[in-house]
């Protein structure tokens, strides 16, 4: 092809495109996904679970941060080892219930997952983030949550 062509053809080959790439926008939506599991039925065992878990861990927490205190006021050998030692036992015992809160919600996320998205598809959204997660990473900086919210949506859904 003869290259003084190509360059006059390219102007218009762009200037056609360019309205198909402007229609096809993409809907972001969010949903709470905490109220979503909340309200769905059979979640009452993995909730409960996620209650003492966190109850749990908050009060091994407390116990660290005072073993913490006792080490760095004392300096003595054996209170450092005994903040070592409940550091330790501490993240086993995260990992273990982990992996239990892991092994409760995968029926739930299933059923949450396919439900987020038959209600994004059906209302026009193509991508769909979990709303306290955009927030706390500071992700999304303004969303209108009129029009992006999904959450009163998709917990219809569920139910």
């Amino acid at each position: 092809m003869n290259p003084k062509l190509t360059l006059l053809l390219l102007p218009f080959a762009l200037m056609v495109t360019v309205p198909h790439a402007q229609q096809s926008r993409s809907r972001v939506g969010f949903v709470n996904v905490q109220a979503a599991v909340k309200a769905m039925p059979n979640s009452a065992t993995y909730l409960k679970l996620n209650t003492n878990v966190t109850a749990d861990l908050a009060a091994r927490t407390k116990s660290i941060q005072a073993l913490a205190v006792k080490a760095a006021a004392s300096r003595k050998a054996a209170d450092q080892q005994a903040l070592v030692k409940a550091q330790q036992a501490f993240r086993t015992t995260q990992n273990g219930y982990q992996s239990r809160l892991n092994t409760a919600f995968a029926p739930l996320a299933t059923k949450l997952n396919a439900t987020v998205a038959k209600v994004a598809k059906t209302s026009g959204f193509t991508v769909v983030l979990d709303q306290s997660i955009a927030a706390k990473t500071g992700l999304v900086v303004y969303a209108n949550s009129q029009t992006t919210d999904l959450t009163p949506a998709v917990i219809k859904a569920l139910k």
